[in-house]
């Protein structure tokens, strides 16, 4: 529970950092259900070369890349100027000789994650090797695994006022991350109309 907070507090960090650099007038996106995501297979290298991690250009790298969709390549565009609304973060998750790079694209005028992507230095070039596509989406480093936070809309929220979200944690294992763990939470919302029992005294 105590990870699922943080997870939240690190999303909305983001996402006012992002809203602060943007701008506003962005439409947003959003979806419901679970997050979907997959372990992107690892054949097909990007063609940009892996270069030392602090001057990876993600926009470049997320352009590039053929598994990433043609949408979330049109909506990848500079918010101001030549600030572009990624977020990139870098750590071990696949045990490799280098570290991996997490790569999440949001939107400029609300900070929505639109795409969320793991890349592994194979062989002296980047190989995408897990996507979320399905926003609203933002993707973590938690102490070596890859964590997936999904925020979750009941018909009628805002935009800014998701419901609740699911958070899946994925583990790097036999060359794929896969689903280890699944935790849902609600934003404090009370259903029902019955009232509380009153304790035995």
């Amino acid at each position: 529970m105590a990870r699922a907070a943080t997870t939240a507090t690190a999303v909305l960090g983001a996402a006012g950092l992002f809203v602060a650099g943007c701008g506003t007038g962005g439409t947003g996106a959003r979806d419901e259900g679970p997050a979907h995501a997959q372990a992107v297979a690892s054949s097909a290298p990007s063609p940009v070369p892996a270069t030392d991690p602090a001057r990876v250009n993600a926009v470049r790298l997320v352009k590039a890349d053929p598994a990433v969709s043609a949408e979330v390549k049109r909506g990848l565009e500079p918010c101001v100027a030549d600030e572009y609304p990624v977020d990139v973060s870098y750590g071990n998750l696949t045990g490799g000789t280098a570290d991996d790079v997490v790569v999440n694209v949001l939107t400029c005028g609300d900070a929505v994650g639109i795409g969320s992507y793991v890349y592994r230095d194979e062989g002296g070039a980047y190989t995408n090797v897990f996507a979320a596509e399905e926003p609203p989406v933002y993707a973590e480093i938690d102490r070596g695994d890859l964590v997936v936070t999904k925020q979750v809309y009941d018909r009628g929220d805002p935009v800014s006022s998701p419901s609740g979200e699911d958070v899946i944690t994925y583990r790097w294992t036999a060359g794929r991350f896969t689903e280890e763990y699944r935790t849902h939470n609600d934003y404090g919302k009370v259903g029902g109309t019955e009232p509380m029992p009153v304790p035995d005294g």
